[in-house]
Order: structure tokens, then sequence, then C-alpha cells
């Protein structure tokens, strides 16, 4: 069981993660890759870091357009989990 995190620590996490911005009990990065192609390699690298930590975004695609939304629905708000989350996100994007 994962422990929410206080405003504070969420907002202290943010200023650490480029992109990512707080909405209401989630964080949401929206990036623009290359390519189509790109876009879903970034989605299926995601998917199995995802997979790893069973722990899953919601991930909306737009042709090279994704938006990720983390929360940690099962504690109903923002654990580290979902901080840890975008830190790799954030990564898969650059790498991109």
């Amino acid at each position: 069981m994962a422990e929410l995190l206080s405003a504070d620590a969420v907002t202290k996490a943010l200023a650490d993660l480029v992109g990512w911005e707080r909405d209401g009990d989630s964080i949401v990065r929206t990036a623009e890759l290359p390519s189509f192609p790109a876009a879903i390699a970034v989605v299926s690298r995601v998917g199995e870091d995802a997979e790893e930590r069973d722990h899953h975004p919601d991930i909306d695609i737009r042709w090279r357009t994704l938006t990720f939304r983390l929360s940690t629905h099962s504690e109903g708000g923002l654990t580290q989990k979902d901080i840890d989350l975008a830190r790799e996100i954030n990564s898969r994007i650059s790498a991109a």
C-alpha cells in the first residue's frame, strides 16, 4: 500500500519533473514526438515500465502527441509510485 503525498511533497516533486503539472488528484504531461512511430515506441516502452512496476498510466495517443496521466487510483491520489513513473516517462520521451 502506497502512502499519499502531501500537497507540499507533490509541489516539490513537480519542480524536478519537466513538463508535468498537477490536475486534481493526478499529474499530467503532454509530449509531442517527432513521428507517429516514435510516439508508439515511447508508449511501448512506458507500457513495459508500467508492467514491471504494476503501476499503469492513462495514455492518450493523438498521432504523434502523447498525454500521460498518473494517479494511484487505489489510494485516491498521488503517491511516490506516480512520481517515480513520471521520471521514467520523462527519460523515455527524452530518449526518443
